[in-house]
């Protein structure tokens, strides 16, 4: 298990619960695609190093600064001699390497992987040094899609393909390794100064009475929720759910997109459309959050 878990950015949150709601542009559209697919390469690496066996820390998701400047580590794993870092590439698709640049096929040149590699381990190393650390950094990047194909790469760059991940893996497996509350604190504190989220984030506009509204399916993304007693029942793809926490999965989405507006009994029956009682909705934000105020003007935070 992960010491540090990776969990969904809020940008990329956001994304997709507008992207149900709204008709995205092709811009904010290509972004999300851009973002989703990120986030599945990186989750299907995670599945690979949690069966690491050598005694080590894994930490995914790091959003970090040093010397002012952010950068973000896809996966790290702390071992007792050294700090594998682990840049993750979701590409799929004919890819060649000339003059020390990426093009995919037949020739759209994208941004070469090595350059933020670096950028991402001289910040790194430049952060432990400030903390006191001095382990060495191991840089790599993973190219995770089993439809990825390389030519012409060369031999002396850090890139771990497809068909060799499993093989290094097993040799990291093999490490011997020994951890003390040293690596603990290493991990405990590159954890502490994790920044929640980026400040570069690329949402695009959008308002409440913009968004279609109602409670969507947490299997299929569907709006075809029907409420019965105490339940939720999707009709496309028959997956049930408790009503409240269904009502509450859509609070917390309104609480999200909207967190500027005040969350009264009334906007959120709105939001939720489907479920008929106020007072069902009434009791459910009486549990579970403050309220402010007083009759017509109160709500909740």
């Amino acid at each position: 298990m992960p010491y540090k878990p990776r969990t969904e950015s809020n940008e990329f949150i956001i994304l997709k619960s507008l992207n149900t709601r709204m008709t995205l542009s092709a811009k904010d559209n290509q972004h999300y695609l851009h973002l989703k697919k990120g986030y599945e390469g990186e989750f299907m690496f995670d599945l690979l190093t949690d069966k690491l066996q050598c005694e080590c820390l894994i930490l995914n998701d790091l959003l970090l600064k040093s010397n002012n400047t952010t950068f973000q580590i896809d996966s790290l794993v702390i071992l007792s001699d050294t700090i594998h870092l682990f840049e993750v590439k979701n590409y799929e698709g004919d890819y060649y390497y000339e003059s020390d640049r990426i093009y995919k096929k037949p020739k759209t040149e994208i941004t070469n992987p090595l350059i933020q590699l670096t950028r991402c381990e001289s910040l790194l190393r430049q952060l432990l040094q400030n903390l006191g650390f001095k382990l060495p950094i191991v840089a790599s990047v993973v190219f995770i899609n089993p439809e990825f194909t390389l030519y012409q790469a060369p031999l002396d760059k850090p890139f771990i393909f497809p068909t060799q991940i499993q093989r290094f893996l097993r040799q990291l497996s093999s490490a011997p390794s020994k951890l003390n509350g040293k690596h603990k604190m290493l991990a405990d504190k590159l954890i502490s100064l994790h920044l929640e989220d980026s400040s570069f984030n690329q949402l695009p506009s959008y308002d409440f009475n913009q968004l279609r509204k109602g409670i969507i399916c947490a299997k299929c993304n569907s709006f075809s929720i029907s409420v019965r007693g105490k339940n939720c029942f999707c009709m496309d793809c028959g997956h049930e759910e408790m009503a409240t926490s269904a009502i509450m999965r859509s609070v917390n989405e309104f609480r999200l997109l909207f967190p500027k507006l005040k969350m009264n009994t009334n906007i959120i029956h709105e939001w939720c459309k489907v479920v008929d009682s106020k007072k069902r909705i009434r009791q459910i934000l009486d549990k579970n959050f403050k309220i402010i105020g007083v009759r017509r003007w109160s709500f909740y935070e």
